[in-house]
């Protein structure tokens, strides 16, 4: 596969589809620099990952599409001008129950990520985009982001997105993101790199 990959490959996620979501995201993350500093423990970081990416699916703004055989996946938030990604769903009162020692470094990466986000004008925020291991670097992670920046740009629609490794950083680029200030780091955690996208006419 190419990376004019067509858009027909890319289709919306319906209820059905979560596990296959929920599978493609934890798995393309497994060894990704934030999420192991999130979740040091391999024996435990698929479990928690599928924890961390749940309430994004069922977020009333929630857009979320799979490519191919199930291959990639992205969670898209239509957010107004003044909202906020988590408005709708605040950290739970279980969030310490579920993710232990690891709800404090969560808590405190998300603080810091919420300063950074622009919220001065409705825009699509990309929480999340994953290619399964074996089909990174195929051109999905592409077709997917063209597949949503295509009507976004139609609809006058800017994008924001946290990458989380230098490859992803690379990725952004070629599609018209563009560093929003420096990077993010709380503690020792790897950099966050806030990027956004104005509408193409």
């Amino acid at each position: 596969m190419t990376p004019d990959t067509p858009y027909a490959l890319v289709r919306q996620a319906g209820d059905p589809d979560r596990k296959a979501v929920l599978d493609v995201l934890t798995e393309a993350f497994m060894n990704d620099p934030l999420v192991c500093w999130l979740f040091p423990e391999a024996n435990d970081r698929g479990r928690l990952q599928a924890h961390f990416y749940r309430p994004l699916l069922a977020h009333p703004a929630g857009e979320t599409y799979l490519i191919g055989r199930d291959e990639g996946a992205s969670v898209w938030l239509a957010l107004a001008a003044g909202q906020a990604p988590h408005d709708e769903h605040p950290d739970p009162p279980e969030t310490d129950s579920v993710f232990g020692e690891h709800g404090t470094r969560l808590r405190t990466l998300g603080q810091a990520l919420a300063q950074r986000h622009p919220d001065h004008e409705p825009h699509l925020y990309l929480p999340c985009m994953g290619v399964v291991g074996g089909r990174q670097g195929s051109g999905l992670g592409s077709a997917m982001l063209r597949h949503r920046l295509a009507r976004a740009d139609t609809d006058g629609l800017a994008a924001y997105l946290e990458a989380s490794s230098p490859r992803s950083r690379a990725l952004y680029l070629r599609h018209g993101f563009e560093d929003l200030g420096a990077p993010v780091r709380v503690a020792d955690s790897p950099p966050l790199w806030p990027m956004w996208r104005r509408p193409r006419r």
